[in-house]
C-alpha cells in the first residue's frame, strides 16, 4: 500500500497490540521481513519503508523527527491507534522518538538500535565526510560489511550490494540522523515499556535513561540478528508481549 505521501507499506494479519516494523540505515521494509511473517499468526502487524528507501518517495530532511512522522503517518493510513513500534539500527532511534511523544504509540522495541548517546555516536559523527564523499557506495559497504558477524551468512552479499545503491542523499541523511539523535533528551521522555535486544553488550548509558526497560541478548549474530537468528528474537519479543499484555 502506498500513504497519500508517498510511503510504501505492508499489512497483514490481526489481533492486538498491532506492530509496526521499522527498518534500519539504508535498508528496507524486507530486512524485518522474519519478524513481520512471524507475528502475522497472531497481530496485525505493519511493515514501512521510511521515506527515500524502497518503494517510498524521497524527503527534504531525514532526522529522526521527520522520520517518526513517517512512521505514525503509516500507522495511521493503516487505522493502528497506539502500535508498539519495532525498530532495527536506525530505525531503533526512531521507534524511540515515537514512544517520546505522549500517547503516540503503546511501546518500543529496539532490535540492536544505533548508538544514542554521545559515546556511541562519534564513530559517526567522526566519518560523516566519509558518507558524504561516497559517490560510488564503497565506503558504505565497507562499513556494512563490518557490522556481520563472523559467521552471519543471511543477506550478507545482497545487503552489501543494496547499501551502495541507496541515493547518496538519502544515506548521508540517516547518517546524521544517527550523528545527531539526542538520546539524552528522548531516553528520559519515552512513554511506556521498551524491550532491548541487542547482539553484544547494551550501548553504556542507555538503559539507566528509560524507566521500563527490559534487556534482551542474542547468541551468534552480529548487527542483522533480526534476519541470521529470527527465531531467537522472534521469542523473546512473543515473550515480553505476553507479560506486557
Amino acid at each position: 500500500m502506498i500513504t497519500d505521501g508517498g510511503l510504501g507499506y505492508d499489512v497483514a494479519g490481526t489481533g492486538d497490540p498491532a506492530l509496526v516494523f521499522v527498518h534500519g540505515w539504508s535498508s528496507d521494509r524486507t530486512y524485518l521481513e522474519p519478524q513481520f511473517r512471524h507475528f502475522a499468526d497472531s497481530h496485525r502487524v505493519v511493515a514501512l519503508d521510511l521515506r527515500g528507501h524502497g518503494s517510498s518517495r524521497p524527503g527534504p530532511t531525514y532526522n529522526c523527527d521527520a522520520l517518526a512522522d513517517d512512521v505514525l503517518a503509516v500507522a495511521a493510513h493503516a487505522g493502528l491507534a497506539r502500535p508498539i513500534i519495532v525498530g532495527h539500527s536506525l530505525g531503533g532511534l526512531v521507534a524511540l522518538t515515537c514512544a517520546a511523544r505522549p500517547g503516540a504509540v503503546a511501546a518500543a522495541v529496539l532490535v540492536d538500535p544505533a548508538p544514542m548517546l554521545p559515546r556511541g555516536q562519534g564513530y559517526f559523527t567522526r566519518f560523516l565526510p566519509d558518507v558524504v564523499a561516497d559517490t560510488d557506495g564503497s565506503w558504505r559497504a565497507a562499513f556494512a560489511g563490518r557490522l556481520f558477524g563472523p559467521h552471519d551468512t543471511v543477506r550478507r552479499d545482497e545487503t552489501l550490494t543494496a547499501v551502495r545503491a541507496v541515493p547518496l542523499p538519502v544515506a548521508v541523511g540517516g547518517w546524521r540522523a544517527i550523528a545527531e539523535f539526542d538520546g539524552a533528551a528522548v531516553l528520559p521522555r519515552v512513554d511506556g515499556p521498551v524491550l532491548l535486544i541487542t547482539a553484544g553488550e547494551p550501548e553504556a548509558g542507555v538503559a539507566e535513561r528509560l524507566g521500563d526497560v527490559t534487556l534482551g541478548r542474542t547468541v551468534g549474530a552480529g548487527h542483522f540478528l533480526q534476519l541470521e537468528v529470527p527465531d531467537q528474537v522472534n521469542a523473546m519479543i512473543a515473550r515480553w508481549l505476553d507479560v506486557q499484555h
